[in-house]
């Protein structure tokens, strides 16, 4: 059996995907790109990804089958110092929900709720 990790991809649906598009490369600073959808039935814009290194890939995904929401499922980014990425948050048109705090040794998180109402987070080790 071949060892992988548990998480290979991630949707963070949206209801309005450009202003969803806009606040994560306003927060992120990074290009989303349009990608396919085989099935026809979503439009997706996703993160940039190198499939070939550690952790998953993902995009913002506008589908009639899902809408987004607190409650669910979280996705943690991974970034260098999250305090950087709470600081563009309220501009963006988000909130911060919890400001940077201490994991241990597992690093800091901040937790945070995007335009269309999905909570989310960043986490990183300084």
């Amino acid at each position: 059996m071949t060892k992988m990790n548990a998480v290979g991809w991630f949707d963070i649906y949206v209801d309005d995907l450009n202003r969803a598009v806009e606040f994560y490369e306003a927060v992120m600073g990074c290009k989303l790109e349009p990608m396919g959808d085989p099935t026809g039935e979503t439009q997706m814009m996703s993160f940039p990804a190198d499939m070939g290194v550690y952790g998953a890939a993902g995009a913002l995904t506008k589908s009639p089958h899902a809408g987004p929401g607190v409650g669910g499922t979280i996705v943690y980014f991974s970034v260098e110092d999250c305090a950087v990425q709470q600081a563009r948050v309220a501009s963006a048109g988000g909130v911060v929900i919890r400001p940077k705090f201490s994991i241990g040794e597992f690093g800091w998180v901040t937790l945070c709720q995007d335009t269309e109402g999905n909570m989310f987070g960043f986490n990183s080790l300084k």
